[in-house]
């Protein structure tokens, strides 16, 4: 039998260990190996060159940090099995395989009603039936497991994945604010009364992390520049679907064409295989070559809005302090309209209203605890001395237009 025990060389964490056969096959799955052809940070490598990491290599950075999580959590005295250690790491190297090329982007344009996590889930199960033995990761990674803080450290306020995205996203786009003290902040893990805690002599790595996590979304996830692209985007996809349903003959792969010329929604996921199959060949290789090809489609919206992706011409962003009037709109669309000699709805392709919001923290979701020697828990957002409730948990709004220069 060949080592399937393999090591890779991460350029974030050093050398990653795949810790069993089991999860040596799930990484061979077609479904996973799907995640090397969709970037972790979408449209972020037009701002930052560097951004252009994928999905899987998060993925096993990912599972790196579940490995040293247990690894603490086990050293304190933690109840953890070989067995549930191996299918936390499973649950969090598969907790992104259902995402679509160039983040939510599709979620808004091609698929109805389903979310990624959702897709994430099914692949999963479908995994399972192929391969077997990871029920127990799929019971974690839903919440359905007895020992709840494995769920939390793939999905809460301070798990893994934020880990994982924080240190890789800051390290590949050279934006040295994001950078988090991951080992520190792991080292200080504990569980008190079912639920994952950071004991209180880390608590500034946790603070550090919560401003490492603004800094992050203002700075690369929420660039005005990114959110641009991301909406030149979403315009051109849903140009390229309404010519789709209209008869229009566009070029595109198997893949694209599924979901371009049928209305897809989460009954067809759930209902047909056919819905998943295609989802899981869908990556960004095909939306890139698609639009480059539309550039010389006889559609003047799709035209222009492909020529303007593909060379880089992105929407202008122009940050509004209120929306705009009807007389302001009706004056873009006659303006556009006018330029291209299109229709008043055709203009509407060439600009949008966006706004772009994020939250620090949310009360709504658990608390990030902290554990005192007494045993007392109490959550972040009572005792850090540079944090209140009401800073972490602000959400920030700034509406831009967005508009085709």
């Amino acid at each position: 039998m060949p080592n399937k025990r393999k090591i890779i060389n991460d350029p974030v964490f050093g050398f990653i260990t795949i810790p069993s056969d089991k999860v040596y096959d799930i990484l061979q799955h077609p479904y996973v190996q799907r995640l090397n052809r969709i970037r972790q940070l979408g449209l972020s490598f037009m701002v930052y060159p560097g951004a252009l990491h994928s999905r899987f290599l998060h993925s096993i950075g990912a599972m790196h940090l579940m490995q040293e999580a247990v690894s603490v959590l086990s050293g304190k005295g933690v109840d953890i099995s070989p067995a549930e250690a191996e299918a936390a790491e499973t649950g969090i190297l598969l907790h992104d395989v259902g995402h679509g090329p160039f983040s939510h982007v599709l979620e808004h344009t091609l698929v109805d009603g389903i979310t990624h996590e959702e897709i994430s889930l099914m692949m999963m199960e479908q995994i399972n039936c192929e391969l077997g033995g990871i029920d127990t990761a799929i019971s974690i990674f839903r919440n359905t497991y007895p020992k709840h803080f494995l769920h939390q450290l793939i999905s809460s306020q301070l798990d893994v994945d934020r880990l994982d995205y924080l240190c890789r996203d800051s390290f590949f786009c050279g934006v040295v604010e994001g950078s988090v003290a991951s080992s520190r902040i792991l080292k200080m893990l504990n569980v008190s009364s079912d639920t994952l805690a950071v004991e209180a002599k880390g608590i500034y790595s946790v603070e550090k992390f919560l401003v490492a996590r603004r800094l992050m979304y203002w700075q690369v996830y929420l660039h005005k520049t990114s959110v641009a692209a991301e909406q030149l985007l979403i315009k051109i996809l849903t140009r390229a679907k309404e010519l789709a349903d209209s008869g229009v003959e566009l070029f595109c792969s198997p893949a694209l064409r599924y979901f371009l010329y049928n209305h897809i929604t989460a009954a067809d996921f759930e209902n047909s295989d056919e819905a998943l199959r295609m989802y899981s060949l869908l990556d960004d290789s095909d939306v890139l070559s698609a639009i480059k090809t539309w550039i010389s489609a006889d559609d003047k919206v799709l035209s222009v809005l492909s020529d303007a992706f593909t060379n880089r011409r992105l929407f202008k962003g122009k940050l509004l302090s209120s929306r705009l009037t009807e007389t302001e709109l009706a004056q873009l669309k006659d303006d556009y309209s006018r330029r291209f000699s299109i229709t008043q709805k055709e203009a509407d392709y060439f600009f949008v209203e966006h706004v772009s919001s994020s939250r620090t923290y949310s009360e709504k979701d658990e608390a990030i605890d902290i554990l005192y020697n007494d045993g007392t828990v109490r959550d972040i957002a009572e005792v850090s001395e540079i944090f209140n409730l009401e800073a972490l948990t602000r959400r920030p709004e700034k509406l831009y237009l967005f508009y085709y220069l």
